[in-house]
């Protein structure tokens, strides 16, 4: 068994699990099985220092409330936000950038894949609420359209 253990494999799948911020990861083929997995209590302290710093700044503050009088554009998953195509790109929207329904507002990256995020509806960009290359949970508001 322990020839079928496969060092560079865990590796990039705790790599992946970081990257994803995914709880755990498996892998199984025929003849082996690797499961990884975060411990809660790390789980609980990745996602606890998000909130504070955006409820302590006041430009934060005042997106929040910005998002109570507009429509907000939640995230479909758990991955990574990246506000550009690619880097060094303009990003796709910012405060004020007109958008056409169906518009591309931002990319969540999952396991690898890239997923745009598309505007529910033609509008103006009120706020938007994550950092490029943030982390972001499912449900979790991206953008404000107002």
């Amino acid at each position: 068994m322990t020839s079928d253990f496969n060092d560079e494999l865990v590796r990039r799948m705790a790599a992946l699990l970081e990257e994803t911020g995914l709880g755990e990861i498996e892998y199984e083929t025929k003849d082996l099985k690797i499961r990884i997995a975060r411990p809660a209590v790390q789980m609980t302290a990745m996602a606890a220092p998000a909130p504070a710093p955006m409820a302590a700044s006041a430009p934060a503050a005042s997106s929040a409330s910005t998002a109570e009088t507009g429509e907000a554009v939640p995230s479909p998953m758990v991955g990574t936000a990246y506000l550009a195509a690619e880097p060094g790109s303009a990003p796709f929207v910012q405060p004020g950038s007109k958008v056409a329904k169906g518009a591309t507002l931002l990319i969540v990256e999952a396991m690898k894949v890239m997923n745009p995020i598309i505007a529910p509806r033609a509008g103006t960009v009120k706020a938007v609420l994550v950092d490029n290359g943030q982390p972001v949970e499912y449900g979790q508001t991206l953008v404000v359209l107002e």
